[in-house]
């Protein structure tokens, strides 16, 4: 949305920028295909998990929602181990984790941590999702064993109280608390949510839960710079997360190994621009970016990584152009009209910027930002009565975005 343009990592290696080390928290429904969305807004009938009054302490917290978390177990073709990871209950038989956590492996288990434990075969993954490192995974084992957890219906504020329950180093139910320190967001990947909860090798795939006992994130990557600076996926990629068909292990590593040199190649690059946008570094990202588009110029996320970072850098004609270059390549991409939008706004180019919020909002008529970005942009040229038409469309899909809007209005 206007006015901020946050950032955003999604680690899957091990990557050296400057003095910074970021590293893999890992260790050594209505609509059957996506994640059950009623959960994700929280009208959800009562059970096991649903959110507890809001002065629950932490013991009885963890103690409800400890039975949702399993460990997530993977093994080579020959049954040695390789790395675990944590995950947690989405639906019956249903498992999230991190996509990095199951790279690689031939066959995977999880262990419940309810009472002693049971461990259970996972058949395969019902969905992946390489850019947002996520994976749903399907286990075998009997409906009534499944506890899914709620999902939060809104983002944390920066100071809120959180705490997570994960297997660091295979210490199996660890608890860690903290705060929110920032909710920041890339474009193509949706936001992020930085913490000071302590995580280490084994985390990856942790529920990030606030005190009523939801799912307000997944813990992805922690960044060890001499702080303690760790980072979770908002529930929102979660909830989106299309359920398909049932893939094997060995399927997915096939198809990985399927990838051209010069396309693993745009990717580790494409992974270090990701980095160092995180840490703030928009000449770095900007750097591997275009080493990324230039080796796979076919990925319209590369142009619209590039397009951010030249909006951040203030090359607003430049972010147009590499927007455009995207919209080549994703023609019905909403997002991308918005951030193209973005980057005419910067520049002062308001009739231009309307035009591609209008088209935002065409394609994804659903979509509240495009809203609010076009009212901003009406008041810019002084139509207040075209910003008022916004606000009122607004106020009927987001009504507390549309209170922002009339903020700015009255201003």
């Amino acid at each position: 949305m206007k006015r901020s343009i946050p950032r955003l990592v999604l680690v899957l290696g091990l990557f050296v920028l400057g003095t910074a080390q970021l590293v893999p928290a890992q260790d050594s429904s209505s609509d059957p295909s996506k994640i059950d969305t009623s959960r994700v807004t929280g009208q959800t009938q009562p059970g096991p998990n649903v959110a507890a009054p809001a002065q629950e302490s932490l013991p009885a917290l963890v103690r409800r929602v400890k039975p949702s978390v399993v460990s997530v177990l993977t093994y080579d073709a020959k049954g040695e181990p390789l790395i675990s990871g944590t995950g947690f209950f989405v639906r019956a038989g249903q498992v999230i984790t991190n996509m990095h956590v199951i790279r690689g492996a031939h066959r995977v288990e999880i262990h419940t941590l309810d009472g002693k434990g049971r461990t259970y075969p996972v058949a395969g993954a019902l969905a992946t999702d390489e850019e947002a490192d996520l994976a749903l995974l399907s286990v075998d084992l009997p409906a009534e064993r499944s506890r899914p957890l709620t999902f939060a219906s809104t983002l944390p504020d920066e100071g809120e109280q959180i705490f997570v329950i994960g297997n660091p180093l295979r210490l199996e139910g660890s608890v860690s608390e903290g705060i929110v320190s920032a909710v920041r967001e890339v474009p193509d990947l949706g936001r992020i949510i930085q913490i000071t909860a302590p995580v280490s090798h084994g985390n990856s795939g942790s529920p990030l839960l606030n005190m009523r006992g939801q799912v307000i994130g997944i813990v992805t990557v922690k960044v060890t710079n001499g702080q303690n600076i760790n980072l979770a996926l908002g529930t929102a990629r979660i909830s989106s997360l299309a359920q398909g068909k049932l893939t094997s292990f060995d399927q997915i590593g096939a198809k990985s190994r399927s990838a051209t040199q010069p396309e693993l190649l745009a990717e580790l690059w494409y992974r270090g621009g990701i980095d160092s946008l995180w840490l703030g570094n928009y000449d770095s990202a900007l750097n591997y970016f275009e080493t990324a588009a230039n080796r796979n110029p076919r990925r319209p996320e590369t142009w619209i990584q590039i397009g951010y970072c030249k909006v951040k850098q203030g090359r607003n004609d430049e972010a147009i152009r590499a927007y455009k270059r995207a919209l080549q390549l994703r023609p019905t991409s909403a997002d991308t009209y918005n951030k193209l939008g973005d980057a005419y706004y910067y520049g002062a180019h308001f009739n231009e910027a309307i035009d591609s919020y209008r088209q935002a909002a065409r394609l994804r008529p659903d979509q509240p930002e495009a809203y609010y970005n076009l009212g901003l942009a009406y008041l810019e040229i002084g139509d207040r009565q075209s910003a008022l038409a916004q606000s009122r469309l607004l106020d009927s899909i987001d009504p507390e975005l549309n209170k922002k809007l009339l903020a700015e209005m009255q201003r």
